[in-house]
């Protein structure tokens, strides 16, 4: 006897993107034709294990890899339908659970970067009797860890549940950070610097790797711009939170509060963050196993595979010889070599415009809520824009910084000064479109990490080399820094350029490969672990 299954005759959701999803028309099954056997049934609601059963005590410790029977059942699911309203309803379950966890993290990352240029207006640098160049080495000094540690922990974000190895890290941000109020000379903060910095290389890979376990290809630019917000409102957030540690008459001098009180609330939400947010679909509570099921299988048409801790040596092989991974590792240099700058000297170069200590903290309110607007109206282009056009939107939204960047260096009106310096924050949109890239146009676990870990050295060097511009002689204008960042924005606008003539020619000559001759079937590949190159269904997203 064989008992009728309700499944909902629908069409796979297609991505926030806008982006075309390729549904097999044989596959389609209406409600009266569909009927499976109750055995069949087994894999809509069993309730084993769905991860691989460790194989020592301190495996229990490793990321978990899918069970072989989790994949299966995948790949069961793959050949139906799924419902549009079941998925959105899952999705936005999704979102609730991951978006606001990683926005708050994103705020407190930026909040605590920019720490060190709220304590430089609050007396750091009298009280510590810092010599000119040694602001900009403590600048420089946080990416030299995060440069040194950002291949090692990219390596073990591999190897650990991604969402707790993450959390620890966070948490020790917070530590590391209270620390630095204990400082009493540049050697002791110097050290701290270099140790925050190796922490934070985690950031924002794990971000990026996270958004991409949870996220279509297609949904990830959006849900990206949707953390990344918190950039802007961490600016924000920390202009109101120096503003009013600025106003506390304690027994420490101001920049020891900051310290203190940011690095508390790093330490506070990284516990938060370790209880309730899951590592990946296939190890979280918060689903039915049916839910999860649909959370991997949406994903059919993105080409990815599953999630594994191994390292795969042809991976690793690829991705030294893919020139895409060298061009991603250019985008973060030069994207951050302003960063650099004005995440360190911002607060600087306001005061310098004419403004108080506690005046320019505020202003720094206005700036990050510039980028807030950025990436919303990247974010609502890239789903209008037509398809393939990434690129084309990053070198739009990277612009006005290149204009704003002008307006400071030459404008001779303070507010033209003030607006030109607000505007710089578009990059910001630049950059959040740029993640996308990434993410969605590596294939393959290994080289996928390797990818982030390239773009992130990029970032990291970026950092280094943009505080080193400023230059202790030219203050406040700091001429040099500014006409420095002016360039490294239109070098990152080449870059843009040259990886959009990569991804288009590349999927041409793909189309051009399946008209004339065959290919693996693309459920063959599904649960296949490999790389973009050797993926002959994989297309760029451009």
């Amino acid at each position: 006897m064989t008992e009728r299954v309700h499944v909902a005759p629908a069409v796979l959701a297609p991505g926030a993107m806008g982006e075309d999803v390729r549904v097999e028309k044989e596959k389609e099954q209406s409600v009266e034709q569909l009927e499976i056997a109750p055995d069949d049934l087994v894999w809509a609601t069993r309730e084993a294990e769905d991860v691989e059963p460790p194989r020592s005590f301190f495996g229990k410790f490793l990321k978990k890899n899918p069970s072989p029977q989790f994949l299966a059942d995948v790949q069961k699911m793959n050949t139906i339908v799924l419902d549009p309203v079941q998925v959105k309803r899952i999705e936005r379950k999704v979102d609730a659970l991951i978006i606001p966890a990683l926005a708050v993290c994103y705020a407190f990352y930026y909040i605590d970067k920019t720490t060190l240029s709220y304590a430089a207006i609050f007396g750091l640098k009298k009280d510590l009797k810092l010599l000119a160049s040694e602001y900009s080495w403590l600048s420089s000094l946080f990416y030299f860890g995060w440069l040194g540690w950002a291949l090692p922990t990219n390596m073990l974000m591999q190897k650990f549940p991604l969402n707790k190895y993450l959390a620890f890290n966070i948490f020790m941000w917070g530590v590391l950070l209270m620390c630095q109020a204990a400082s009493r000379n540049f050697t002791e903060l110097a050290v701290l610097r270099v140790l925050s910095g190796a922490f934070e290389a985690t950031a924002d890979p794990a971000f990026l790797l996270i958004t991409a376990t949870w996220y279509t290809r297609g949904q990830q630019p959006i849900r990206i711009g949707w953390w990344y917000c918190a950039n802007g409102l961490g600016i924000a957030l920390g202009g109101l939170l120096g503003y009013a540690i600025g106003h506390i008459k304690g027994a420490l001098s101001s920049w020891k509060y900051e310290f203190l009180i940011i690095g508390a609330l790093c330490s506070g939400w990284s516990i938060i963050l370790f209880i309730f947010v899951p590592d990946s679909p296939y190890t979280t509570h918060w689903f039915t196993r049916p839910e999860r099921l649909i959370i991997v299988s949406r994903k059919r048409n993105d080409h990815h595979g599953p999630e594994h801790r191994q390292w795969n040596a042809s991976q690793v092989l690829e991705a030294f010889i893919d020139p895409k991974i060298y061009l991603f590792f250019l985008f973060g240099f030069f994207a951050n070599v302003p960063n650099g700058g004005t995440s360190n000297f911002g607060t600087l170069i306001t005061k310098g415009f004419g403004f108080g200590t506690l005046e320019t903290t505020l202003m720094q309110i206005p700036y990050g809520f510039i980028i807030v607007l950025f990436i919303l109206v990247a974010m609502y282009a890239t789903q209008r824009m037509p398809k393939n056009t990434r690129t084309i939107l990053m070198v739009l939204t990277n612009i006005p910084t290149v204009v704003g960047f002008a307006m400071v260096a030459w404008a001779e009106p303070k507010v033209a000064r003030l607006i030109g310096y607000w505007i710089t924050g578009a990059s910001n949109a630049t950059f959040v479109v740029g993640l996308s890239l990434v993410s969605g146009n590596v294939g393959g676990q290994t080289k996928k990490a390797l990818a982030s870990a390239a773009v992130f050295l990029g970032v990291a060097t970026g950092n280094i080399v943009g505080p080193f511009l400023f230059l202790d002689s030219e203050a406040p204008v700091y001429t040099t820094g500014i006409i420095g960042c002016l360039v490294s924005r239109a070098l990152e606008i080449v870059v843009i350029i040259i990886l959009r003539i990569l991804f288009v020619t590349a999927n041409q000559r793909r189309d051009r490969a399946a008209v004339d001759g065959n290919m693996p079937a693309r459920e063959d590949l599904d649960n296949e672990d490999i790389s973009d190159w050797k993926n002959p269904h994989f297309r760029y997203v451009a």
